[in-house]
Protein backbone atom coordinates (compact mmCIF):
# COMPACT_ATOMS: atom_id res chain seq x y z
CA UNK A 1 0.00 0.00 0.00
CA UNK A 2 1.29 3.47 -0.91
CA UNK A 3 1.42 5.73 2.14
CA UNK A 4 0.50 9.37 1.95
CA UNK A 5 0.37 12.54 4.02
CA UNK A 6 -2.33 15.21 3.93
CA UNK A 7 -1.35 18.89 4.05
CA UNK A 8 -4.06 21.48 4.77
CA UNK A 9 -3.26 25.22 4.89
CA UNK A 10 -5.90 27.06 6.88
CA UNK A 11 -7.02 30.40 8.23
CA UNK A 12 -9.15 28.43 10.70
CA UNK A 13 -12.41 29.32 9.02
CA UNK A 14 -15.67 27.76 10.12
CA UNK A 15 -15.32 25.24 7.28
CA UNK A 16 -12.21 23.62 8.78
CA UNK A 17 -14.11 21.43 11.27
CA UNK A 18 -16.30 20.01 8.48
CA UNK A 19 -13.21 19.38 6.36
CA UNK A 20 -11.45 17.44 9.12
CA UNK A 21 -14.61 15.58 10.14
CA UNK A 22 -15.11 14.34 6.58
CA UNK A 23 -11.48 13.23 6.41
CA UNK A 24 -11.78 11.37 9.71
CA UNK A 25 -14.98 9.62 8.56
CA UNK A 26 -13.70 8.55 5.14
CA UNK A 27 -13.19 4.81 4.75
CA UNK A 28 -10.00 3.25 3.47
CA UNK A 29 -6.28 3.41 4.30
CA UNK A 30 -5.67 6.28 6.71
CA UNK A 31 -3.14 9.03 6.06
CA UNK A 32 0.25 8.39 7.58
CA UNK A 33 0.29 11.97 8.79
CA UNK A 34 -1.81 15.12 8.65
CA UNK A 35 -0.01 18.46 8.60
CA UNK A 36 -2.23 21.41 9.42
CA UNK A 37 -0.60 24.79 8.69
CA UNK A 38 -2.21 27.64 10.61
CA UNK A 39 -1.57 30.64 8.35
CA UNK A 40 -3.23 33.29 10.47
CA UNK A 41 -0.85 36.23 11.08
CA UNK A 42 -1.73 36.29 14.77
CA UNK A 43 -3.17 32.88 15.65
CA UNK A 44 -5.23 32.45 18.79
CA UNK A 45 -3.88 29.52 20.83
CA UNK A 46 -7.33 28.04 21.44
CA UNK A 47 -8.65 28.56 17.92
CA UNK A 48 -7.92 25.01 16.80
CA UNK A 49 -9.34 23.11 19.76
CA UNK A 50 -12.75 22.44 18.24
CA UNK A 51 -11.60 21.58 14.68
CA UNK A 52 -8.96 19.15 15.98
CA UNK A 53 -11.44 17.46 18.30
CA UNK A 54 -13.38 16.05 15.34
CA UNK A 55 -10.38 14.04 14.10
CA UNK A 56 -10.83 11.22 16.60
CA UNK A 57 -7.98 8.72 16.39
CA UNK A 58 -6.36 10.75 13.60
CA UNK A 59 -5.55 13.45 16.13
CA UNK A 60 -2.40 11.63 17.20
CA UNK A 61 -1.18 11.64 13.60
CA UNK A 62 -1.76 15.38 13.21
CA UNK A 63 0.89 18.08 13.42
CA UNK A 64 0.03 21.78 13.61
CA UNK A 65 2.57 24.25 12.22
CA UNK A 66 2.53 28.03 11.97
CA UNK A 67 2.52 29.58 8.51
CA UNK A 68 3.14 33.18 9.49
CA UNK A 69 0.38 34.64 7.31
CA UNK A 70 2.43 34.44 4.10
CA UNK A 71 -0.27 32.92 1.92
CA UNK A 72 -1.34 29.41 0.86
CA UNK A 73 1.70 28.70 -1.36
CA UNK A 74 4.13 29.37 1.50
CA UNK A 75 1.87 27.49 3.94
CA UNK A 76 1.86 24.41 1.71
CA UNK A 77 5.65 24.56 1.48
CA UNK A 78 5.80 24.67 5.27
CA UNK A 79 3.66 21.54 5.41
CA UNK A 80 5.66 19.85 2.64
CA UNK A 81 8.90 20.24 4.56
CA UNK A 82 7.41 18.19 7.39
CA UNK A 83 6.22 15.32 5.16
CA UNK A 84 8.07 12.01 5.07
CA UNK A 85 5.50 9.96 3.12
CA UNK A 86 6.08 9.27 -0.60
CA UNK A 87 2.86 11.05 -1.59
CA UNK A 88 1.64 14.46 -0.40
CA UNK A 89 -2.07 15.23 -0.78
CA UNK A 90 -3.12 18.87 -0.57
CA UNK A 91 -6.63 19.74 0.57
CA UNK A 92 -8.18 23.17 1.06
CA UNK A 93 -9.84 23.85 4.39
CA UNK A 94 -13.25 24.49 2.78
CA UNK A 95 -13.69 21.11 1.07
CA UNK A 96 -15.25 17.87 2.29
CA UNK A 97 -13.81 14.61 1.00
CA UNK A 98 -16.23 11.87 -0.02
CA UNK A 99 -17.21 9.00 2.31
CA UNK A 100 -14.87 6.54 0.54
CA UNK A 101 -12.15 9.06 -0.23
CA UNK A 102 -9.27 7.30 1.53
CA UNK A 103 -9.93 4.06 -0.32
CA UNK A 104 -10.40 5.83 -3.66
CA UNK A 105 -7.20 7.80 -3.09
CA UNK A 106 -5.27 4.60 -2.38
CA UNK A 107 -6.52 3.20 -5.70
CA UNK A 108 -5.57 6.41 -7.53
CA UNK A 109 -2.04 6.29 -6.14
CA UNK A 110 -1.59 2.55 -6.68
CA UNK A 111 -2.56 2.93 -10.34
CA UNK A 112 -0.09 5.77 -10.95
CA UNK A 113 2.77 4.66 -13.21
CA UNK A 114 6.31 5.77 -12.28
CA UNK A 115 6.14 8.78 -14.62
CA UNK A 116 2.97 10.11 -12.98
CA UNK A 117 3.82 12.92 -10.55
CA UNK A 118 0.30 14.00 -9.67
CA UNK A 119 -3.24 12.66 -9.47
CA UNK A 120 -6.07 15.17 -9.26
CA UNK A 121 -9.30 14.54 -7.42
CA UNK A 122 -12.76 15.09 -8.87
CA UNK A 123 -14.27 18.29 -7.47
CA UNK A 124 -18.05 18.57 -7.12
CA UNK A 125 -19.63 21.96 -6.46
CA UNK A 126 -23.25 21.71 -5.26
CA UNK A 127 -25.48 24.38 -6.80
CA UNK A 128 -29.08 25.30 -5.94
CA UNK A 129 -31.63 23.27 -7.86
CA UNK A 130 -34.59 25.56 -7.40
CA UNK A 131 -33.17 28.59 -9.23
CA UNK A 132 -30.41 29.70 -11.56
CA UNK A 133 -27.01 30.09 -9.89
CA UNK A 134 -25.66 33.53 -9.10
CA UNK A 135 -22.50 34.95 -10.65
CA UNK A 136 -20.55 33.98 -7.52
CA UNK A 137 -21.97 30.45 -7.56
CA UNK A 138 -21.14 30.02 -11.24
CA UNK A 139 -17.60 31.19 -10.57
CA UNK A 140 -17.17 28.64 -7.79
CA UNK A 141 -18.67 25.92 -10.00
CA UNK A 142 -15.82 26.55 -12.42
CA UNK A 143 -13.53 24.78 -9.95
CA UNK A 144 -15.07 21.49 -11.07
CA UNK A 145 -13.55 22.05 -14.53
CA UNK A 146 -10.21 23.48 -13.41
CA UNK A 147 -6.95 21.64 -13.94
CA UNK A 148 -4.54 20.81 -11.11
CA UNK A 149 -6.30 22.73 -8.34
CA UNK A 150 -5.02 22.01 -4.86
CA UNK A 151 -8.53 21.74 -3.42
CA UNK A 152 -7.70 18.01 -3.77
CA UNK A 153 -4.39 17.27 -5.46
CA UNK A 154 -1.92 14.44 -4.77
CA UNK A 155 1.75 14.76 -5.76
CA UNK A 156 4.75 12.54 -5.36
CA UNK A 157 6.77 14.20 -2.62
CA UNK A 158 9.89 13.55 -4.69
CA UNK A 159 8.48 15.54 -7.63
CA UNK A 160 7.50 18.47 -5.42
CA UNK A 161 10.97 18.71 -3.97
CA UNK A 162 12.52 18.35 -7.42
CA UNK A 163 10.82 21.57 -8.61
CA UNK A 164 11.24 23.40 -5.29
CA UNK A 165 7.62 23.30 -4.16
CA UNK A 166 5.25 26.20 -4.62
CA UNK A 167 6.40 29.65 -5.73
CA UNK A 168 5.78 31.81 -2.68
CA UNK A 169 5.43 34.98 -4.73
CA UNK A 170 1.86 33.83 -5.32
CA UNK A 171 0.35 35.24 -2.12
CA UNK A 172 -3.28 34.39 -2.91
CA UNK A 173 -5.08 31.12 -3.60
CA UNK A 174 -4.84 31.80 -7.33
CA UNK A 175 -2.52 30.46 -10.05
CA UNK A 176 -0.03 28.99 -7.55
CA UNK A 177 -1.38 25.52 -8.34
CA UNK A 178 -1.19 26.02 -12.12
CA UNK A 179 2.36 27.34 -11.83
CA UNK A 180 3.43 24.29 -9.83
CA UNK A 181 1.81 21.88 -12.29
CA UNK A 182 3.47 23.53 -15.29
CA UNK A 183 6.88 23.25 -13.64
CA UNK A 184 6.25 19.58 -12.82
CA UNK A 185 5.19 18.90 -16.42
CA UNK A 186 8.24 20.74 -17.77
CA UNK A 187 10.42 18.34 -15.78
CA UNK A 188 9.02 15.43 -17.79
CA UNK A 189 6.43 14.15 -15.32
CA UNK A 190 2.78 13.55 -16.14
CA UNK A 191 -0.38 14.47 -14.21
CA UNK A 192 -3.64 12.61 -14.55
CA UNK A 193 -7.21 12.73 -13.29
CA UNK A 194 -8.14 10.34 -10.49
CA UNK A 195 -11.52 8.94 -9.47
CA UNK A 196 -11.81 10.04 -5.85
CA UNK A 197 -14.41 12.73 -5.20
CA UNK A 198 -14.37 15.81 -3.00
CA UNK A 199 -17.19 18.26 -2.37
CA UNK A 200 -16.50 22.00 -2.55
CA UNK A 201 -19.49 23.97 -1.19
CA UNK A 202 -20.00 27.53 -2.41
CA UNK A 203 -18.61 29.81 0.30
CA UNK A 204 -20.58 32.83 1.49
CA UNK A 205 -19.38 36.10 0.00
CA UNK A 206 -20.20 39.79 0.07
CA UNK A 207 -21.61 41.47 -3.02
CA UNK A 208 -18.18 43.03 -3.65
CA UNK A 209 -16.26 39.73 -3.67
CA UNK A 210 -15.93 39.73 -7.47
CA UNK A 211 -14.19 43.11 -7.32
CA UNK A 212 -11.68 41.89 -4.73
CA UNK A 213 -11.01 38.84 -6.90
CA UNK A 214 -9.47 41.10 -9.53
CA UNK A 215 -6.27 41.10 -7.50
CA UNK A 216 -5.57 37.80 -9.22
CA UNK A 217 -4.70 39.74 -12.38
CA UNK A 218 -1.38 40.57 -10.75
CA UNK A 219 -0.68 36.84 -10.53
CA UNK A 220 -1.51 36.49 -14.22
CA UNK A 221 1.27 38.99 -14.93
CA UNK A 222 3.69 36.80 -12.96
CA UNK A 223 2.52 33.70 -14.86
CA UNK A 224 3.34 35.45 -18.14
CA UNK A 225 6.90 36.14 -17.00
CA UNK A 226 7.40 32.61 -15.68
CA UNK A 227 5.79 30.58 -18.48
CA UNK A 228 5.58 32.87 -21.50
CA UNK A 229 2.74 34.65 -23.28
CA UNK A 230 1.06 31.34 -24.16
CA UNK A 231 0.78 30.25 -20.53
CA UNK A 232 -3.03 30.34 -20.83
CA UNK A 233 -2.93 27.46 -23.30
CA UNK A 234 -0.32 25.52 -21.32
CA UNK A 235 -2.39 25.82 -18.15
CA UNK A 236 -5.69 25.06 -19.95
CA UNK A 237 -7.03 28.22 -18.31
CA UNK A 238 -9.77 30.53 -19.63
CA UNK A 239 -8.19 33.73 -20.94
CA UNK A 240 -10.72 35.98 -19.27
CA UNK A 241 -11.64 39.53 -20.20
CA UNK A 242 -8.50 41.46 -19.31
CA UNK A 243 -8.12 42.95 -22.80
CA UNK A 244 -11.75 44.05 -22.87
CA UNK A 245 -11.44 45.42 -19.32
CA UNK A 246 -8.40 47.43 -20.37
CA UNK A 247 -10.24 48.83 -23.39
CA UNK A 248 -13.26 49.83 -21.28
CA UNK A 249 -11.04 51.46 -18.67
CA UNK A 250 -9.06 53.34 -21.32
CA UNK A 251 -12.29 54.65 -22.86
CA UNK A 252 -13.52 55.84 -19.46
CA UNK A 253 -10.25 57.56 -18.57
CA UNK A 254 -10.07 59.16 -22.02
CA UNK A 255 -13.63 60.45 -21.71
CA UNK A 256 -12.82 62.16 -18.42
CA UNK A 257 -9.56 63.62 -19.72
CA UNK A 258 -11.11 64.89 -22.94
CA UNK A 259 -14.07 66.42 -21.11
CA UNK A 260 -11.70 68.19 -18.71
CA UNK A 261 -9.74 69.71 -21.61
CA UNK A 262 -12.80 70.90 -23.50
CA UNK A 263 -12.94 68.26 -26.23
CA UNK A 264 -16.64 67.59 -25.82
CA UNK A 265 -17.34 65.62 -29.00
CA UNK A 266 -14.40 63.26 -28.52
CA UNK A 267 -15.27 62.89 -24.83
CA UNK A 268 -18.83 61.90 -25.74
CA UNK A 269 -17.59 59.27 -28.19
CA UNK A 270 -15.28 57.75 -25.56
CA UNK A 271 -18.04 57.87 -22.93
CA UNK A 272 -20.37 56.00 -25.27
CA UNK A 273 -17.67 53.38 -25.84
CA UNK A 274 -17.23 52.99 -22.08
CA UNK A 275 -20.99 52.70 -21.54
CA UNK A 276 -21.42 50.14 -24.32
CA UNK A 277 -18.56 47.99 -23.02
CA UNK A 278 -19.80 48.16 -19.44
CA UNK A 279 -23.38 47.36 -20.47
CA UNK A 280 -22.26 44.33 -22.48
CA UNK A 281 -20.24 43.05 -19.52
CA UNK A 282 -23.14 43.53 -17.10
CA UNK A 283 -25.57 41.83 -19.49
CA UNK A 284 -23.27 38.82 -19.87
CA UNK A 285 -23.25 38.39 -16.08
CA UNK A 286 -26.95 39.08 -15.47
CA UNK A 287 -28.50 36.94 -18.22
CA UNK A 288 -27.52 33.46 -16.91
CA UNK A 289 -28.30 34.34 -13.29
CA UNK A 290 -31.43 34.37 -11.13
CA UNK A 291 -32.12 38.03 -12.03
CA UNK A 292 -33.34 38.94 -8.59
CA UNK A 293 -33.21 42.58 -7.59
CA UNK A 294 -30.18 42.00 -5.35
CA UNK A 295 -28.32 40.06 -8.05
CA UNK A 296 -29.08 42.60 -10.79
CA UNK A 297 -28.03 45.61 -8.72
CA UNK A 298 -24.89 43.78 -7.61
CA UNK A 299 -23.98 42.92 -11.21
CA UNK A 300 -24.59 46.50 -12.35
CA UNK A 301 -22.45 48.02 -9.61
CA UNK A 302 -19.60 45.52 -9.84
CA UNK A 303 -19.57 45.60 -13.65
CA UNK A 304 -18.66 49.28 -13.39
CA UNK A 305 -15.88 48.61 -10.88
CA UNK A 306 -14.34 45.39 -12.21
CA UNK A 307 -12.74 46.71 -15.45
CA UNK A 308 -10.66 49.44 -13.75
CA UNK A 309 -9.85 47.14 -10.81
CA UNK A 310 -8.68 44.36 -13.14
CA UNK A 311 -6.64 46.77 -15.25
CA UNK A 312 -5.02 48.35 -12.19
CA UNK A 313 -4.00 45.03 -10.67
CA UNK A 314 -2.66 43.78 -14.00
CA UNK A 315 -0.51 46.89 -14.39
CA UNK A 316 0.76 46.81 -10.82
CA UNK A 317 1.51 43.09 -11.18
CA UNK A 318 3.46 43.67 -14.37
CA UNK A 319 5.45 46.40 -12.61
CA UNK A 320 6.06 44.34 -9.47
CA UNK A 321 7.19 41.25 -11.36
CA UNK A 322 8.96 42.99 -14.27
CA UNK A 323 12.29 41.39 -13.32
CA UNK A 324 10.91 37.87 -12.88
CA UNK A 325 12.80 35.43 -15.11
CA UNK A 326 11.34 32.34 -16.79
CA UNK A 327 11.27 29.60 -14.22
CA UNK A 328 13.72 27.41 -16.19
CA UNK A 329 16.38 30.11 -15.86
CA UNK A 330 15.71 30.42 -12.14
CA UNK A 331 16.07 26.66 -11.71
CA UNK A 332 19.55 26.54 -13.23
Amino acid sequence: MTSYAVVIPTLVRDTLADCLAALAAATGPRPEEIVLVDDRPDPEPDGLQHPLSVLGDLRERTTVLGGGGRGPAAARNTGLRAVTAPWTVFLDDDVQVGPHWCGQLAEDLAEASPDIAGVQGVIAVPLPGERRPTDWERGTAGLARAHWITADMAYRTEALKQVGGFDERFRRAFREDADLALRVLDEGWRIRQGRRTTRHPVPPASRWASVRQQRGNADDALMRHLHGPDWWDKAVAPRGRIRTHAAITTAGVAACALAATGHGRAATACALGWAAGTAEFARARITPGPRTRHEVTTMLATSVLIPPAATWHRLTGALRHRHAAPWQEMAR
